[in-house]
């Protein structure tokens, strides 16, 4: 039967809220059940209610908290370690300077803002949903919150992707591309914003509810009066449409925008994809059972303790009926009983709250094994006696897996690059304009290495002519004096530099920067002060003897020990150690 693109919806989003996935013979999965347990849990939210069935509170004693924050902090990106990096000799200029527009680029639209928020999704749900979207010209980036979000629970491209979005009258009114007399009957049949389930989200009734639809889908939605064959074609499409359930029960639909597109502007990334799963599990879908009986540890706890802070007496003497120590008694009052029928207290002492504290620490404990948090990652100080040499291999075993997660997150922002941005980039270099960039010490030497003595050839020659056209003899070219100059001009710079293609457009500086280049992201998490302490002491070893670099076994083993720590490259010291020696030119020469 054909549907409708608001039919497809309908049903698209009743499947996705009510059913259940088999990932096993034992083992059921609802995935929108377990993206809003996910965030109760990050809130510090009982799925069951914050009170109990006496109408007491409940504690949520919160531990996915922590351990998502680790997640987020050991697997973060940031915008200085995306590069790009040559594949043949003949392209190491090109690829500095696509590195040195991309990381402008990067800057003028707040990628590392993305980053962050790209990296906080991860951690918390396993998986994000990223959108990119050409406007104005510009190239958007964001990150598509999962209870925003319709689809396969099995395969992310198996079914049309549905993003719930939320405008105000007057900004429908500003999207030129939408049918602005759809756009007046919507007005006019305002709800307001609700969630997956139907309940209210706020009290503001101006926000209206619409599904931007991008998929594949048969050509006969593009259509108004289509044909059988057109249900049979299928193409990429965007469809922006509401509706409105009536008073009979029936719907009023309404379609703002439809059209074709190019490609799908979504894209799913895993820190760890699960087989069988759209959504991978992040750190707090690991802690779901831990939580839980942390939670009931607490409460068992707090019960108690309440309890035994309750003064309780008990007597048979009706006369006490109905009185309470608290306010029917003071101090000095000397009360009458019955004969055998005293006022005596209850012994209502604490129970064994120890046994309670030790079966929660033993899902604690459970919990930072599951997450791979132990204290060491925590910043908790470790128990007496433990030596450091323990708690920093706890760190590193603990750092392992995180550096399979960045290693994933890093091919993702390969993938982001060369399939939005870097084409986007292209797009944007039809122009000679001057690009700043903030440079690395080591990318500083490399790129200063080649631009001075180029730049001091150039201006000798440039002085040179003028005065051979004025009829007068050029100086001596002094290479080491005119290099001086320049690199006197470029110091107060420190760390910035600029860039110009001069007589071209950086379009046809970099026109095969896409297929010479490839993206090279690394971000390992290493220990800073294990690193300073190693480099600290090969420094004092070279002073104390500098010939011992000159022997080769002696130079293999330090560039190994350079290596290994990661932080400082053995050609970067080579680099900075040889320089090349200046060149002087007899009277009336013209450098090449």
């Amino acid at each position: 039967m054909n549907q409708s693109i608001h039919e497809i919806i309908r049903d698209a989003e009743n499947n996705y809220i009510f059913g259940t996935t088999k990932l096993g013979n034992y083992v059921d999965f609802q995935m929108h059940d377990t993206i809003e347990k996910i965030a109760a849990y990050y809130y510090s939210k009982h799925t069951s209610g914050d009170k109990d069935s006496l109408g007491r509170d409940k504690p949520f004693f919160n531990i996915v908290v922590a351990a998502t924050n680790i997640w987020y902090r050991a697997t973060d990106i940031d915008r200085k370690d995306v590069n790009i990096s040559a594949t043949k000799s003949s392209g190491i200029v090109l690829s500095f300077l696509g590195t040195v527009l991309l990381q402008n680029w990067m800057r003028k639209a707040r990628f590392g803002v993305y980053l962050n928020q790209w990296g906080r999704i991860l951690a918390q749900y396993g998986s994000a949903v990223s959108k990119f979207v050409e406007t104005d010209g510009e190239l958007l980036c964001s990150v598509i919150p999962w209870n925003r979000i319709i689809c396969d629970p099995v395969d992310f491209n198996a079914l049309p992707m549905i993003e719930k979005i939320y405008k105000t009258p007057a900004q429908l009114r500003k999207i030129k591309e939408y049918d602005q007399t759809v756009v007046e009957s919507l007005i006019s049949a305002t709800t307001t914003r609700k969630t997956l389930q139907g309940q209210t989200k706020d009290l503001k009734s101006d926000f209206i509810e619409l599904f931007e639809v991008h998929g594949e889908l048969p050509v006969a939605l593009l259509k108004k009066e289509p044909k059988d064959e057109d249900w049979k074609e299928y193409r990429q499409q965007v469809h922006v449409v509401s509706y409105v359930q009536n008073k009979s029960g029936e719907y009023d639909d309404f379609t703002l925008y439809k059209g074709k597109e190019k490609k799908n502007p979504y894209m799913l990334h895993h820190l760890i994809e699960e087989d069988g799963r759209t959504l991978a599990i992040g750190a707090i879908e690991y802690l779901f059972d831990a939580q839980w009986m942390q939670n009931h540890s607490i409460k068992n706890m707090k019960d108690t303790l309440d309890l035994a802070s309750k003064l309780i007496f008990q007597t048979a003497d009706p006369v006490f009926a109905g009185r309470n120590v608290l306010s029917a008694i003071e101090t000095g009052d000397i009360l009458i009983h019955k004969e055998n029928l005293p006022l005596t207290q209850i012994n209502n002492s604490k129970a064994d709250i120890v046994a309670f504290q030790n079966f929660s620490n033993q899902w604690k404990v459970l919990a930072q094994e599951i997450t791979s948090t132990p204290d060491a990652l925590r910043g908790n100080t470790l128990p007496s006696g433990t030596p450091y040499s323990l708690g920093a291999y706890l760190g590193q075993q603990a750092n392992s897996l995180f550096e399979v997660m960045t290693e994933n997150k890093g091919l993702a922002i390969e993938d982001m690059l060369r399939e939005f941005i870097i084409p986007h980039l292209k797009t944007k270099m039809d122009t000679k304009d001057e690009v700043a960039a903030i440079l690395q010490d080591h990318d500083i030497q490399k790129i200063d290495a080649i631009y001075i003595p180029k730049e001091a050839i150039r201006r000798y020659n440039s002085q040179a002519k003028e005065m051979v056209l004025n009829g007068q003899m050029p100086p001596v070219f002094n290479q080491a004096e005119i290099e001086n100059q320049v690199r006197s001009e470029l110091s107060p710079l420190g760390n910035q530099r600029f860039f110009t293609p001069e007589d071209i457009t950086w379009n046809e500086a970099l026109k095969n920067l896409e297929w010479e280049a490839e993206v090279n992201i690394t971000n390992e998490n290493k220990d800073k002060q294990a690193a300073l302490t190693t480099l600290s002491t090969i420094l004092q070893s070279i002073a104390s003897n500098p010939a011992i670099l000159q022997d080769p076994n002696a130079k293999l083993i330090f560039n190994k020990i350079l290596n290994t720590v990661g932080n400082v490259s053995p050609i970067e010291l080579s680099m900075a150690g040889n320089k090349p020696t200046p060149a002087v030119v007899g009277d009336g020469a013209i450098i090449k």
